[in-house]
């Protein structure tokens, strides 16, 4: 076997995840922020926010300034544990807080800041993403840098909390969030809704869809050791029936990737259907949006129901602990796209990959999937190559090993971040038996080395 001539990345701690090079002036290392309450206030004819954002947070530093990212919105008040800070200063996507007092190493602290503004999404290498207005309502797509167009936050996929997020919105209008759904009242021409999020997530994982959405129960899923959990459908009601239909294998699919890779990660599951059509589908956690052009019967459609879906696991629940390793979520996904063809009868998982392989053997060989910079972290070749890298491994240890090892990452790593040293070295546990395997060596040439490794077999 060929050897690298890239340095692979070692085992990195929590605390070198940042400064984050993919994703510059986004996360601070020196605190982290346990929970955040958020109460927002939205006029959708005018596009207007107003925000009231409670962070309880903890310093893993002496912090002289607390930086959080906020873009395009201005804080019109904050307080470091109920009190006025020596200065606040806001320059581009960043607001910077100086307590009167520094704050010292392993001290709880609380912020609260008061924001508003028109939301808009920011422009970048990836195209525009965050808060983003529909033709009649509003969504958010948090990945990479999203999350900041509407609340301050701590903003790298290392630094998971819990939520609480609140929002007022337009009578008439559903406000769908992440996790479980606690409240709601109605006062005149006004609609609130109250959603909790109890397992640690992302800021970049969290986001908002207002429309006239109708809920659909698409199902309960009861296996393979999970709790119940419920599946819904958030759809225009004019897209009642084509959303049935195009999502009538939602609880197939949880069934099947709970037996393949473990409990499913949640307690319900939500497909927001915008009446707009998108470019593509978009994950966040305990949800995917969709547009109404994905909710069709093509494979096209399907597989990405399920790319998304299996997002639940790797991406939400274990959640890479740095953007370099961006692999972890879509070749993952990409693989899980291939079993659900191969569980519906619509093409075995060998087939699919050598369509990726043919499809990857004509394409530019100038990347290296597991440190693919930031320009091409989304590129389709990290998504198809991650999954051949699963594929290789699949072929190198047989079912038993490899969906065990599937199981055993999303259960050490649940609710939690992991790099591409943690995969391998439990790769190197579940592995150990199957003759000549050795996971580094495996895994080295599809991730880190540019030439195309010959087809699994």
């Amino acid at each position: 076997m060929s050897q690298t001539t890239h340095a692979r990345p070692g085992k990195k701690s929590k605390d070198e995840a940042l400064p984050d090079p993919y994703t510059p002036g986004h996360g601070q290392a020196g605190y982290v922020v346990a929970h955040y309450d958020l109460e927002l206030a939205i006029r959708l004819a005018s596009n207007r926010l107003s925000g009231r954002a409670r962070l309880r947070s903890t310093a893993r530093d002496r912090l002289e300034t607390v930086v959080l990212s906020l873009a395009g919105l201005r804080a019109t008040k904050v307080q470091v544990n109920g009190a006025k800070p020596a200065k606040t200063s806001q320059r581009a996507d960043e607001l910077r807080i100086t307590p009167s007092a520094p704050i010292a190493k392993g001290q709880d602290f609380h912020l609260e800041i008061r924001y508003e503004g028109n939301p808009e999404p920011v422009d970048g290498l990836w195209g525009e993403v965050g808060w983003e207005e529909l033709s009649d309502g509003v969504l958010v797509s948090g990945q990479p840098v999203g999350a900041p167009t509407w609340f301050p936050c701590n903003d790298h996929p290392s630094q998971k909390s819990t939520f609480r997020i609140t929002a007022t919105a337009d009578a008439g209008y559903r406000v769908v969030s992440n996790g479980l759904l606690v409240g709601h009242r109605r006062k005149a021409s006004r609609e609130t809704w109250a959603y909790e999020v109890h397992e640690p997530m992302a800021p970049y994982l969290a986001t908002l869809v207002i429309g006239r959405y109708q809920f659909l129960e698409l199902g309960r899923v009861r296996a393979h050791g999970s709790p119940a959990v419920s599946v819904f459908a958030a759809v225009p009601p004019a897209l009642r029936g084509a959303a049935l239909t195009g999502l009538r294998d939602q609880v197939r699919m949880i069934e099947l990737f709970a037996e393949l890779f473990g409990p499913y990660p949640f307690r319900d599951y939500t497909v927001v259907v915008t009446d707009d059509p998108l470019e593509i589908p978009l994950e966040a956690q305990t949800l995917s949006i969709v547009g109404r052009n994905h909710i069709t019967r093509s494979w096209d459609s399907q597989r990405l129901l399920a790319h998304e879906l299996a997002h639940q696991w790797f991406g939400n629940s274990v959640t890479a602990r740095r953007w370099e390793d961006i692999w972890l979520h879509e070749g993952f996904a990409c693989y899980a796209e291939w079993l659900w063809s191969e569980h519906s009868g619509q093409g075995t998982a060998a087939a699919r990959a050598a369509d990726a392989w043919r499809l990857l053997s004509a394409q530019k060989e100038d990347i290296l999937v597991g440190a693919p910079g930031a320009e091409l972290m989304f590129d389709d070749r990290v998504y198809k190559r991650g999954a051949l890298a699963l594929h290789a491994v699949r072929r190198a240890v047989g079912d038993d090993r490899f969906f065990r090892a599937l199981a055993a990452f999303g259960s050490e790593r649940r609710h939690g971040n992991a790099t591409t040293a943690d995969f391998t070295e439990l790769l190197g546990r579940v592995g150990a038996g199957a003759r000549g395997f050795r996971g580094e060596d495996l895994l080295g040439p599809w991730l880190f080395e540019r030439a195309l490794p010959p087809l699994p077999r």
